[in-house]
């Protein structure tokens, strides 16, 4: 279970389902508007569970396992590493809906291309493109390249 895996505690992942089970039933009449509604399930339950964890990218592990913030490095250095994280993650913010999802999926969550392709409903070329599209745009924001 998704849930689980990310929460490590079965109690509290079983609590983020039925909560997400929850918010699909309140919304149920737009659903409609969604092209998958898996993938908003999926979504849902990452943020559900990121809540629950209130993750520190800044003074833990991220969720697969990799230090955000080299530990080695003088405060300086480290503040700089931590102000580059925060700037990548609200380029991510901007991005259209899906380049947003697929790079989170496939660079946060840890998904491969097929899985991603599965949840959202979008053929695996598309998910590769989106992210090609996405990981460009992060680049050239971070590089001051655009202003859009």
């Amino acid at each position: 279970m998704y849930a689980e895996r990310l929460l490590k505690n079965k109690s509290d992942a079983e609590d983020i389902i039925q909560e997400v089970f929850l918010k699909l039933w309140l919304m149920r009449d737009e659903l409609g508007k969604y092209d998958s509604v898996e993938a908003l399930s999926v979504t849902m339950t990452r943020h559900l569970c990121l809540n629950r964890l209130k993750v520190n990218p800044f003074e833990r592990e991220d969720l697969n396992g990799i230090v955000l913030i080299d530990e080695n490095l003088s405060p300086d250095e480290q503040l700089e590493q931590k102000d580059s994280v925060v700037h990548v993650m609200r380029i991510i913010d901007r991005l259209p809906g899906l380049q947003q999802a697929v790079l989170r999926m496939k660079h946060i969550e840890g998904l491969e291309v097929d899985e991603i392709a599965a949840l959202t409903g979008t053929a695996p070329e598309a998910i590769r493109m989106n992210l090609s599209r996405a990981r460009k745009k992060v680049k050239d924001f971070f590089l001051g390249r655009t202003n859009k």
